[in-house]
């Protein structure tokens, strides 16, 4: 038995700068996905996740008590963890596109009652609620969640944020198949963990010099480069992702792993590609853009490119 497949998601823009008000794009990435599972022969990793959603529903059955989330079918979810459900995915885990956000959108999906469904009118008001509920839910995983990435899974919709208040679904530009540009994912070959990240983060922003840095120059790049992918500015584009890739190596530099420092400013140095985090960092994928893939490939030798959109 199976339920229905939810996607993985990349945060195209707006890492840490969306937990201070800059702007952020992020698409569903379907090459990763995952679903709820019934087994009669469980293996090591389903029993595992199986033992992962019975922490879980104690979890929600919490915040429900305390009338913090949706309301839940506790006794279905229980019944179902309890015949050996689990949460069967080829998202990698720490990896920074959403292995939590999908499972949250599963579980939502499935159990929440009186739930906003993909197919009626998404207000505002209704994508902001469920923001809500999803960043209260996943905040299980992560000590604290935008509810973003289960959003994002959930709709299966590009999401631009353009404040904490203020979120819609959108549409991106068709991708271009004779285009040489890409959008690619680049393995860290570890994985990374949110909290530590957003916790240095925070510490950094009690430091005034950190905090209008993080205003003058990382949200207003942040913010351009949404308004030019969007508008399909290339050109300009290209232009913003290179300051923000040299502001992110001057001022985020605990957040990329050590040994592709380098790379990251040869990037910058010979225009064959920009790096960027993609979500919190310390290990999973990085974000690249280049204008031209084949010059990014050869510059890059030795790494595998996954290729998430074409220019």
């Amino acid at each position: 038995m199976k339920g229905p497949l939810f996607y993985s998601k990349i945060l195209l823009f707006g890492e840490y700068g969306i937990i201070k008000d800059s702007k952020g794009l992020s698409i569903p990435y379907n090459f990763f996905k995952g679903a709820l599972k019934w087994d009669k022969n469980p293996s090591e990793m389903a029993r595992r996740s199986n033992g992962r959603l019975q922490a879980f529903a104690e979890y929600l059955k919490e915040l429900q008590a305390q009338g913090e989330s949706a309301s839940f079918d506790m006794k279905a979810l229980e019944r179902d963890i309890a015949a050996g459900m689990y949460f069967d995915s080829s998202i990698p885990q720490g990896y920074g596109i959403g292995s939590s956000g999908a499972l949250v959108a599963a579980i939502y999906d499935r159990y929440a009652q009186d739930k906003i469904t993909v197919l009626e009118n998404l207000t505002r008001d209704k994508l902001l609620r469920l923001k809500e509920i999803f960043g209260k839910m996943e905040s299980f995983f992560h000590g604290k969640s935008s509810g973003l990435d289960p959003l994002n899974s959930y709709l299966s919709l590009p999401i631009l944020i353009n404040s904490k208040d203020n979120i819609e679904s959108t549409s991106i530009p068709s991708q271009g198949s004779m285009g040489k540009g890409a959008v690619f994912l680049l393995d860290s070959g570890m994985s990374g963990e949110t909290a530590p990240m957003v916790q240095i983060f925070m510490e950094k922003m009690k430091q005034e010099g950190f905090r209008s840095m993080v205003r003058d120059q990382f949200i207003k790049h942040t913010d351009a480069c949404v308004e030019d992918f969007l508008n399909g500015n290339i050109k300009s584009l290209f232009g913003n992702l290179k300051q923000l890739s040299n502001v992110v190596f001057d001022h985020f530099k605990p957040m990329i792993p050590a040994k592709f420092h380098q790379l990251w400013k040869q990037g910058i140095e010979t225009n064959d590609y920009y790096l960027k985090l993609c979500g919190s960092g310390g290990g999973g994928y990085i974000l690249g853009f280049t204008e031209d893939l084949d010059r990014a490939k050869e510059a890059l030798k030795g790494h595998r490119l996954e290729v998430v959109y074409n220019f």
